[in-house]
């Protein structure tokens, strides 16, 4: 074996599937051992093999279980389970509880008697290691199923290096790619494995393209049998915190903070700030010198309008500054969180907004149902206008 071409192509598949070269060399020991087993080997044999990747040179042993009788079926319970057509459970993988009971088996069992001439200090449940002679040859049937060993524990040892790696990335953003669309789905290309963007997380009216590159939130990681399935989306709130993140250091730093967020994906967003500190504006922050970080955020999410208001302890300031860009005459809180905002005539349309857009997420952003009444230049009520937060 060409040892230098063999370590290369061993650091080759660790860098390209992100799997460390012990796992890939673990990988490499089950499917010797198997081909070791196919060629040489008896049936119920458990075979080890430990490769040297420095030398080459492969080892192998047999592993029996150490049992004694009370861990053995009676030919009475074994003639029993025959008549009642029940099988005993003998192999079980590694995680699993083991049998309480095993059929004797000398491919894979040794009585303790027999194990403590070699083994004095062996107790019955523990393994003892058989050295075995080394082979080199193998059959095409062997060196065919040692291929399909490894191609089968390197997808394993993807998977659950995807899921781990992931799942530590869950509510953050990630970039990706768009692959392919299939039906209302969308496969992103996010490195290592494909997200999957389902039609419920994206933004209303927005076009996915192979090749169109997307900044997406991540929602979770979905252990299947098939994998770790990575969902991601566009439509989330939590979204444009993240966003305003990568593109407000004072955000980042903990200077402005993001008291809350509203949001009808597609059409407008309404987030409340605050400043941590003296002499910082977390409007300006936000927004940025004429407006450039603002319009960044805006510009992500294809053009969804975004209204940065300033939080307030005072709940009629709140609430006031919630409505905007609507002039608010007054704020009156009522009983069972519910407040009566008055504005001028020609400010319902405004303070409603498209829909009862704007009064719709000002209600959600402030947690407080909102009754908008129209007043006349008099003061005396002309008009009057509900939203509710139970409409979302």
């Amino acid at each position: 074996m060409d040892i230098k071409s063999f370590k290369g192509a061993l650091g080759q598949i660790a860098e390209e599937r992100g799997i460390s070269a012990e796992k890939i060399i673990e990988t490499i020991e089950a499917a010797i051992a198997t081909a070791y087993k196919k060629d040489y080997g008896k049936k119920g044999q458990k075979i080890k093999a430990k490769f040297n990747p420095t030398s080459g040179d492969v080892k192998f042993w047999q592993i029996k279980l150490v049992v004694d009788n009370s861990m053995l079926y009676t030919d009475e319970e074994i003639e029993e389970m025959k008549e009642n057509k029940e099988i005993p459970q003998e192999d079980y993988k590694e995680g699993e509880e083991a049998p309480k009971k095993f059929v004797f088996n000398e491919e894979k069992h040794i009585m303790l008697a027999d194990a403590k001439k070699d083994f004095p200090k062996i107790k019955t449940g523990e393994e003892i290691e058989i050295p075995l002679i080394s082979k080199q040859d193998y059959g095409r049937i062997a060196a065919q199923t040692a291929k399909q060993v490894i191609l089968q524990k390197i997808r394993e040892a993807e998977k659950e290096t995807i899921s781990t790696e992931y799942k530590s990335k869950e509510g953050e953003i990630v970039s990706g790619i768009v692959q392919r669309v299939e039906g209302h789905t969308v496969f992103v290309d996010i490195g290592k494995t494909l997200g999957i963007l389902n039609r419920e997380e994206q933004i209303p009216g927005e076009f996915y393209r192979p090749g169109q590159r997307l900044k997406l939130y991540m929602l979770k990681v979905e252990d299947t049998s098939k994998g770790s399935t990575v969902m991601l989306s566009r439509a989330y709130p939590k979204l444009i915190s993240k966003l305003f993140e990568l593109e407000v250091p004072e955000i980042a730093s903990g200077t402005v903070v993001i008291k809350s967020i509203a949001r009808e994906p597609g059409f407008r967003t309404k987030i409340a700030v605050a400043s941590e500190e003296e002499g910082v504006d977390p409007i300006g922050a936000c927004v940025g010198q004429r407006g450039t970080r603002i319009m960044a955020v805006i510009n992500e999410l294809g053009g969804e309008k975004i209204d940065v208001i300033p939080w307030d302890k005072k709940p009629e300031k709140y609430i006031a500054n919630a409505l905007q860009p609507a002039k608010i005459v007054e704020v009156k809180i009522e009983e069972k969180n519910t407040a009566i905002v008055e504005v001028p005539e020609d400010q319902l349309s405004l303070a409603i907004g498209k829909d009862g857009r704007n009064v719709r997420l000002a209600a959600n952003l402030t947690g407080w149902k909102i009754d908008i009444k129209t007043v006349e230049s008099t003061g005396e009520e002309s008009s009057e206008e509900s939203e509710e937060n139970s409409e979302e």
